[in-house]
């Protein structure tokens, strides 16, 4: 079967700093993939390579089989790569669902096939339902820029889910967030279906071990070991890589 994503020999320099060494990565369709590693491990740049917001200095990413070394981050999410960043980045000044409907109408129906305003209500449609999805069908009318965190990332992810990613690249989604919000978070990302594959980056391990079935550990900018939850955990070069361990 070919991989929904893979990535060979990804290397970033600064200067003479490998932000990442030659790294490999791949993703079945499907899959619940972390990517976990100290602070400074390069999970971030990797997330902005395969984005396509940061250009490899050496390396390939293939995208369903083709290539999508060269494209950058608008014609990679058009192909299907959703990315949803650390600190949420919505519009403050539109409401949340102006927020959701704005991603929704490139990918509401193909150019040209529907009138305008058949292209808006479906986009509406799409709007909608996923703030049904993520609970924030009460405040859609609400400016973004008035919600607490937990809400932004909540419209972030309403956000990133209304472009119809294959594939969903998080970055630390939990970080900010209380527990009852990290147990939402956790349940909601178990409930996506099957045809979005996710690459999650997050220090929360207890909502890693719950929702992947694989994990990559990086460390200073290298692989240093793919597994399943268990074998990561029982792993004594991963537990080093941690100063407080990864169990």
């Amino acid at each position: 079967m070919t991989p929904l994503l893979s990535a060979h020999g990804i290397t970033v320099r600064y200067g003479s700093l490998a932000a990442l060494d030659g790294v490999d990565l791949r993703i079945e369709p499907g899959q619940r993939h972390a990517l976990i590693g100290p602070n400074g491990a390069g999970k971030t740049t990797l997330l902005d390579v395969l984005a396509g917001s940061t250009r490899a200095g050496d390396g390939r990413v293939l995208l369903a089989g083709r290539d999508v070394t060269r494209l950058g981050p608008a014609a990679r999410s058009r192909r299907g790569i959703g990315r949803i960043h650390q600190r949420p980045a919505v519009w403050s000044t539109l409401t949340v669902r102006e927020n959701v409907l704005v991603a929704a109408l490139p990918r509401a129906v193909r150019p040209g096939r529907w009138h305008p305003s058949a292209r808006r209500r479906a986009a509406e449609r799409t709007a909608d339902a996923l703030l049904a999805r993520v609970g924030l069908e009460e405040i859609a009318a609400l400016p973004a820029g008035q919600l607490a965190h937990g809400q932004r990332r909540q419209v972030e992810i309403a956000v990133g889910l209304a472009g119809r990613p294959r594939l969903l690249l998080l970055d630390e989604p939990a970080a900010g967030l209380s527990a009852v919000e990290v147990a939402w978070l956790g349940e909601f990302l178990r409930t996506l279906p099957r045809a979005v594959g996710v690459l999650l980056v997050e220090h929360r391990l207890d909502l890693v071990y719950a929702l992947c079935d694989t994990v990559t550990v990086l460390r200073d900018g290298r692989t240093l070991a793919t597994g399943s939850p268990a074998h990561i955990r029982a792993s004594g070069p991963v537990r080093e890589a941690y100063a407080e361990g990864v169990a």
